[in-house]
Formats: structure tokens, sequence, C-alpha cells
């Protein structure tokens, strides 16, 4: 047995066996995540977290099973923690984060001897092959291609341009810069002079670059099991990067025929039959559907937690269900409620960002706690006073709350905090 074995045996035991059922899977999840430990130490599968060393001690002082692995690029040590997982007897990895799909596409090839799991893991984390995969199942997609550095962007913009005959003089149609295979909005840009691309840092390189899609924008999760689609959310964005709430209005709602025919065709293409996915698509004036990109864990902003507060389900047993392979078809059928109709109200969160340069106090606008929609907050007192320039869409400080029976009322109050100061 290898040191990391001996180390995993004597971490992963379970203080609470009582509450595990032995004929369903042995889950092991991948990274840290307080609300999902907390989940699945609630529900009756047995599990163990896999997560960097800063995580052990509070493990080990909250009997939490625990394997420590640090989520660098995959290498020559990357099999040991599938042959760790599987010498533990794990049936399946679930990834919580971006970081660590292509692990878990990687430790399952291993664990459950499916070798083409960790081929697709890589393609739902490179936005280039992800999209020519989606080409290639006739799924709608704007222009992209990859850049390697700033001339290829400028390069890019003016074809685009091009295309779409645009005169001397005339303004540029934006185009937008992504990473490859980083999480949301992170390193996410909007170009449209090449005056702009002087500001890329050369480590930003390689990037996605796509056209810009006039329409509207909104996220799907979905738990798939047996190959088919068991529960699907539609998130309504107020703001990219700033808010969003669950479920969509009516207005977004409408689609929904139309939404899950296109999910339906993205499982197909990918291949996916069991887990997660968390796509995001614009949908055009005359109802055209296109897709954005698709990720293969929960989704950012906390709709893990929206969902929860709106529909009464735990999000993160949700996931361990649909990612175990011992689910049974009863548990699914009985574990989700009905979309939408079973819905309790709408639940909203918008993510805060100082509209000032130099703050030094955290103070809650009136108008934002007087709401009746205003459940609560995550923000603290700043720990520095200068705010750093955000960057592309930059990362928001912490997260409000907000909880209500109209979609619309729901919609203007997330707008509406985007005015108003809570560092200054």
């Amino acid at each position: 047995m290898s040191d990391q074995q001996d180390r995993a045996e004597s971490t992963t035991r379970d203080p609470h066996p009582e509450r595990r059922d032995p004929g369903k899977g042995f889950v092991a999840l991948l990274g840290w995540s307080p609300n999902a430990v907390e989940a699945v130490e609630q529900f009756d599968r047995r599990y163990v977290v896999v997560a960097p060393d800063w995580a052990e001690d509070y493990c080990r002082e909250h009997g939490i099973p625990y394997v420590p692995w640090n989520f660098e690029r995959l290498n020559d040590r990357s099999m040991e923690i599938a042959e760790t997982l599987k010498g533990l007897g794990v049936d399946v990895a679930i990834p919580l984060f971006e970081e660590t799909v292509e692990w878990a596409g990687a430790i399952n090839a291993v664990v459950m001897d499916q070798p083409k799991l960790f081929g697709q893991a890589m393609l739902l984390r490179d936005k280039a092959l992800m999209k020519r995969r989606a080409q290639l199942g006739g799924i709608r997609v704007g222009i992209f291609e990859e850049a390697y550095e700033q001339e290829d962007v400028i390069r890019f913009l003016k074809r685009v341009n091009q295309t779409l005959l645009k005169l001397d003089g005339d303004p540029n149609d934006p185009i937008h810069l992504k990473a490859l295979d980083k999480a949301g909005c992170l390193g996410h840009r909007i170009i449209r002079t090449p005056d702009e691309v002087d500001s890329i840092p050369e480590d930003e390189f390689p990037v996605l670059m796509e056209s810009h899609l006039d329409g509207w924008e909104f996220a799907v999760e979905a738990w798939v099991h047996n190959g088919k689609i068991r529960f699907l959310n539609i998130s309504e964005y107020v703001r990219l990067g700033y808010s969003v709430f669950v479920p969509a209005s009516p207005d977004l709602e409408r689609y929904r025929p139309e939404i899950t025919r296109q999910l339906e065709k993205l499982i197909k293409t990918f291949d996916i039959e069991f887990g997660f996915v968390h796509p995001e698509y614009f949908v055009t004036s005359d109802g055209e559907m296109y897709f954005g990109e698709v990720a293969y864990r929960p989704p950012g902003f906390k709709v893990f937690e929206l969902i929860e507060r709106a529909y009464g389900f735990n999000a993160y047993q949700a996931l361990v269900l649909a990612f175990d392979p011992k689910t049974t078809e009863e548990e699914v059928t009985s574990f989700f409620p009905r979309e939408v109709e079973d819905a309790t109200g709408y639940a909203g969160c918008f993510g805060v960002y100082p509209r000032r340069r130099v703050v030094s106090t955290l103070e809650m606008p009136e108008e934002t706690e007087d709401h009746e929609y205003f459940e609560s907050h995550e923000l603290s007192t700043p720990l520095e006073e200068t705010v750093t320039k955000r960057t592309a869409f930059g990362t928001h400080w912490g997260l409000l709350y907000f909880f209500g029976d109209d979609p619309h009322t729901m919609r203007e109050l997330l707008s509406r905090q985007e005015d108003l100061d809570f560092y200054v």
C-alpha cells in the first residue's frame, strides 16, 4: 500500500456509518465546499472529500472523511489519486469546481473502467474544443477562434467586422475574450477597438475569441440520469456577472420546450449519461437559440443554494444522486419536485463590487435592508482601503440574497442594487 493510501485509510473513516445505505454508491467530492460537505453528511451515501492539505485539520476536527490532493495540472502523479480512491472502494468522483472537472474525468475513467470519460472531461474543460464538438453535433454557435498573442485578437476583430459588412467609420461589433479553461466570468473581456487589445497581459494568453451574440443570455442547470434530463432549472441573469434569480420569469420560461430540446441535443452530442450540466445559451428576438458554453460542475453565484431556497430540495444531494451509478429510477423520480410549479417563490442574489476607489467601511443601504424581499448577505468589513481596479468582469466581494413572489419585482430589485454603494 502506498503512503497516499496509508494516509487515506487513516482519514476516511466515517463517524456516522449508521446514516449510510450500503447498497448505494461511495462518492468522492473533488474540491472544498462546506455546503456540499454538509449536504452529503446528512445524506445516505458514503462519501470522502478530496481537497488540498489546508483542509485536513478542519476535516480531522469535524470527522469529515478526507483524502489530501492538490489539483495542479495533470502530471506523472495523476494516476495516484485514482488508484487511491479505487483502493478505498469509491464508485464515482464528483467535481465541485471547474478546476476539478478533468480530474473527475481521469479518476472516473479508472474507477468506472470507462476510458472515454477522461476525453469527455477535456471537452468540457477546453472552451475551444467544446465549441467544435457542439458544432459537430449541429448546435448553433457564434464565430470563434483561439488567440495566442495580441495580434491574433486584432486580426479576429477586423475579420468579424468585415464579415458583418461594416464600413469605415462604422462602430465595431464587439468580440468576447474568455479564458480557455476558467469558470464563469473569470478572464472575460469585451473588446471593441484594436487599442483595447493593448490592455491584455501576455500571461492571459491563450484565450478563446468569439463573436458577440445579440440576445437574452441565461443559464440552465440540469441533472442527468441514464442519459435523460431529470430536473431542469432555468436561471435568469439580470446582468451577467452581477445578478441572477431562479426560477426564471414567465417571459423566459416560455422558451422551456426549446431549451429542453437544445439540452437534449447537447447531452447526446457530448455523450453525457450521468451527472450534472450547466450550459449557457442566448435566445434571440426571433426565438433562435445559440449555445454559449457548458460546464460539468455546480454553477457559481450560489445558484444551488438559490434552487434549494425556491424548491426545497438540496441540489448537492441531487448532484450525488445524478452521479452515483447505484441510484435507482425510483429514487430519482421521488427526489425531484415539478419544475416551476413546485417553486414557492423566486430566489435571487446580487454580487457586490465597490463602486469607489477608496473605501473604509461596510454600510448596508437602508433601501436594501428594508425591502421585503431582502433576506441576508455575505459581505464583510473591507481589509484594505484601496479598491483594486476591476479587470475584465472581476470578482465580487460578497453576495446579497433575496426571496419573493414576483419575478418582475425581483428583476427590478436586483438591477437597482447596481446603483447603490455598500462600501463607503
